[in-house]
């Protein structure tokens, strides 16, 4: 293993990762096809550039993202292994459905089914973050709380984390148990927490791990076109990347542009160096298959911005509309804010 040693930031009260993590999810499914060998070889080359924190979840490829992670964890060193911190998920039961439907599952019984699928899959006694992907409004957050406090008590996970939540339900929530980290989309074109998640996170020093922060590709200003995608790529049906909603959003991309010529950097790495000037509670977690955009993405943790630029960037928000919903309506059951 490389001995690279990336800056270092804390989720909650103790959880240390590296300043950018690794979102694995498009390995399996969603972003177009995928190679084994070459989804386990990305991994590795994360890895050896001083990654230590990666992202899957048991809804991603119907647990084959996790086996893949679990085939990369059975090729290290246990000192190796003992570096990497692992979150995964559950809470979306997509069933026997082959496409995108799926229905929010926080029973007790499927939390701790969950669980052991997960810790198999992984091949690990424990698991580093358990997120509740979604919730369920049917099941009060106290009892699902209460179920994975049992798991931490039974040493099944050490951390626990929730995704796409609102104020009022974190705070319902810690009044069960500690949270170490909330988990949202979050980046330049998805901005919907900072007036009241964002400072409360800030405020209970819970850590914010933004996924999508590269606004799925958007904000790299390699997409301009939903023809850019293959067809099996979940954002040609995604309605801000509908062929109108597109074009509209690429004045997000004419305000970054300068910047990425002043810093002699991607616009990627801008969006990234933007995320991580917002709080030191913040780890973002980019996803790509290619070695490349691997490579930039991780740099971006070097990226100082000025503070006349965060500040620049921080109100384009005021400036410029976003076009199109960040989901269609199945993606957005469970989000509660």
């Amino acid at each position: 293993m490389n001995n690279n040693k990336l800056p270092q930031r804390i989720l909650g009260s103790s959880l240390q990762v590296s300043s950018i993590g690794y979102g694995a999810m498009g390995l399996s499914e969603f972003y177009g096809p995928s190679d084994e060998v070459d989804s386990l070889n990305i991994l590795h080359s994360a890895i050896n550039q001083g990654v230590t924190f990666f992202d899957t979840a048991d809804m991603y490829g119907r647990g084959h993202n996790e086996s893949l992670i679990g085939r990369c964890l059975s090729t290290l060193t246990t000192s190796d292994r003992a570096n990497l911190t692992i979150a995964t998920k559950c809470g979306i039961d997509r069933g026997d459905s082959t496409g995108y439907e799926r229905k929010i599952n926080n029973s007790p019984d499927y939390i701790k089914q969950s669980c052991e699928s997960s810790l198999k899959r992984l091949g690990v006694e424990k698991i580093d973050l358990y997120y509740m992907h979604r919730l369920d409004d049917s099941i009060p957050i106290e009892e699902t709380m209460n179920t994975l406090a049992h798991l931490v008590r039974e040493g099944k996970i050490l951390h626990i984390g929730l995704c796409e939540v609102s104020v009022d339900i974190l705070q319902r929530a810690l009044s069960v148990f500690p949270i170490d980290a909330v988990q949202t989309e979050y980046s330049l074109w998805t901005r919907d927490i900072e007036d009241e998640i964002l400072p409360f996170l800030i405020k209970e020093n819970i850590g914010l791990v933004p996924y999508s922060p590269l606004g799925r590709g958007f904000l790299t200003g390699k997409y301009t076109s939903a023809n850019d995608f293959a067809t099996d790529d979940f954002r040609r049906f995604n309605p801000r990347f509908s062929e109108e909603n597109m074009t509209k959003n690429l004045a997000i991309l004419e305000t970054i542009t300068p910047l990425s010529h002043k810093y002699n950097c991607t616009l990627g790495q801008i969006a990234l160096a933007w995320l991580l000037a917002q709080s030191s509670n913040i780890v973002p977690i980019p996803g790509t298959k290619k070695e490349k955009y691997l490579t930039e993405n991780i740099a971006s943790c070097h990226i100082r911005l000025d503070d006349c630029d965060v500040m620049l960037l921080n109100n384009i928000k005021h400036k410029l509309s976003v076009y199109g919903e960040r989901y269609t309506q199945e993606g957005m059951k469970g989000i509660t804010y």
